[in-house]
């Protein structure tokens, strides 16, 4: 049990913007940051959300993350971009990119842009719903520092590398994943060894290569990619595709994002952009969505399953519900928070206590 304050958006938003205004970026940029993060926690990806304010403006103070970048966009094909993202924050040089993906493809029909020398770019699902409320459809590769081993070693090397898609439905929901190659995402550890709490058994290996519960142990350890060999093989091909493709870091060069502060990360990212009626009218298109949600709900349902969901859509529920209810936050994260706005010169919101909650 963990005591839990509930913010409103707003107040998130505006407390996350001066922080960042606060470390040298900009207001736009620091506001862009501040709305991504709360946005993860609006869909209830905490491990993505506020809680990763201090190891950001950490980075940022540090050096490690360039607090105004230029982000640079080069075309080099028809179809083809790269972004620059002169080692500024991953969710800028992203934002941009998806931006320049779907320019190129409502020319081409489909549009790919790399992005190198960028940094972690937060919940990947912030891109799909960035081409979703375009129109587009998506597919957002990156690589990322060192979680897993590649199958059959016994040391991290691989990045939990995320991938992430989007197809924009009809009348109903549109489609939104977003997952790890780990068997769960490390943030979640992270966040569980931030509030003390247990992991399950076979997430993870300690330092030492033994299986563990303790979530700080697991996270200073090794990730276990999910499905094992299969896992691994994906994880393989978003190192490639996001870091040997477009000339960023690769091959276990990315530098930790938590424990790493010699150089900034370089991470490579990689997004696709589709015209959904490259193949038919759009009409004919959010028709055919919405067939395929509709057929789903009338699917037969296993054992104690109340409702079979579009994937992304217990997400959007969330975010409804949390608009209204407010975002909770732990007590441990809160005094993060406070801790970091008191270092910074901004006041940390009152919120509404809500006394214990699981």
């Amino acid at each position: 049990m963990s005591k839990v304050t509930y913010f409103s958006v707003d107040e998130l938003t505006a407390f996350a913007t001066k922080i960042f205004a606060g470390t040298g970026m900009s207001e736009p940029d620091a506001a862009t940051i501040a709305r991504d993060l709360v946005k993860a926690n609006l869909r209830g990806i905490d491990s993505h959300g506020v809680s990763r304010i201090p190891m950001y403006v950490e980075r940022l103070q540090r050096g490690l993350v360039n607090p105004k970048p230029i982000i640079g966009v080069q075309k080099v094909a028809g179809a083809v971009s790269l972004v620059d993202g002169d080692n500024g924050m991953g969710f800028l040089a992203s934002h941009k990119a998806t931006e320049e993906a779907v320019e190129l493809a409502r020319t081409n029909g489909i549009g790919l842009v790399g992005v190198h020398r960028s940094t972690h770019f937060g919940m990947g699902a912030l891109y799909a719903l960035q081409a979703i409320e375009a129109g587009y459809i998506s597919m957002i590769f990156t690589n990322s520092s060192p979680a897993i081993p590649m199958w059959g070693g016994r040391t991290t090397f691989l990045g939990a590398s995320p991938i992430a898609a989007g197809i924009p439905g009809g009348k109903h929901a549109p489609y939104v994943m977003d997952m790890a190659m780990t068997v769960i995402a490390r943030g979640k550890i992270r966040l569980a060894a931030m509030k003390g709490e247990a992991i399950a058994e076979g997430l993870a290996l300690d330092v030492d290569g033994n299986p563990t519960t303790d979530a700080a142990k697991a996270f200073e350890g090794v990730c276990l990619p999910f499905g094992g060999v299969k896992g691994s093989v994906l994880a393989t091909l978003m190192d490639l595709m996001s870091g040997v493709l477009t000339g960023a870091n690769f091959g276990g060069d990315v530098k930790s994002l938590y424990f790493d502060h010699s150089e900034p990360q370089n991470v490579g990212h990689l997004f696709f952009a589709i015209k959904p009626d490259l193949f038919m009218s759009l009409e004919n298109f959010d028709a055919r969505m919405d067939e395929f949600y509709e057929r789903i709900k009338a699917l037969p349902k296993a054992a104690g399953v109340g409702e079979i969901m579009m994937p992304g859509e217990p997400e959007q529920r969330r975010e409804e519900e949390r608009l209204g209810t407010g975002i909770p936050i732990t007590e441990n994260v809160v005094a993060d928070l406070m801790k970091e706005g008191e270092r910074i010169g901004v006041d940390f919101p009152t919120g509404r206590a809500s006394g214990e909650a699981a």
